[in-house]
């Protein structure tokens, strides 16, 4: 495929729609060292990723749904989230936590640290289509809270951006769509 390809085959496929088969850590590792090329201002390579693979993404999503359960507030919990988080990962090979450490220079907006870590997602996400590779970023449970950054050794100033769920499908890509015309998003001078 080429990249014009690769980047309109690009889809969201939720874990429940993989087929639990396994993908290799090196493979893996390989969409990681394309993450690493994302562009970043003054080099500070803001990205930083925890992998889970084999036992530990049911590790992982057994720890996240006790950590729901732990610190939501009684009247805000809901056990259907609570069986989601735990379950979420069950047919998915790998998630990846996807984070944001912040650099040490202070003139770079925090904002342009989160776009470079988007943009090593993306990385991995185009590489991942290439490779017939599904893929979900979520978001939800506990991914904003203190309690997440503290589980991933993160500090006050990182922020967890996401967990991105890789695995395979069988399921056809679905066409794609933009709801928007481009030149309601575009003006030229």
């Amino acid at each position: 495929m080429n990249i014009q390809e690769i980047i309109q085959l690009r889809r969201t496929v939720k874990p429940t729609s993989m087929n639990g088969q396994k993908i290799d850590d090196a493979t893996v590792q390989e969409l990681l060292q394309l993450a690493d090329w994302a562009p970043t201002h003054g080099l500070t390579e803001p990205w930083y990723f925890t992998v889970f693979g084999g036992d530990k993404v049911k590790g992982f999503c057994a720890d996240h749904a006790e950590m729901y359960k732990t610190f939501t507030p009684q009247a805000s919990y809901i056990p259907g989230n609570y069986d989601k988080l735990k379950t979420q990962g069950d047919l998915a090979s790998h998630v990846i936590a996807i984070c944001m450490k912040r650099g040490a220079n202070p003139k770079i907006p925090e904002i342009e640290e989160i776009a470079a870590v988007a943009c090593a997602v993306q990385n991995i996400w185009l590489a991942a289509t290439a490779q017939n590779i599904a893929a979900y970023w979520g978001s939800g449970g506990m991914t904003y809270t203190p309690a997440m950054q503290d589980y991933l050794g993160l500090r006050d100033e990182d922020k967890v951006m996401g967990f991105l769920y890789l695995g395979y499908s069988e399921e056809a890509p679905r066409p794609g769509r933009r709801v928007k015309p481009l030149d309601e998003k575009v003006k030229w001078m």
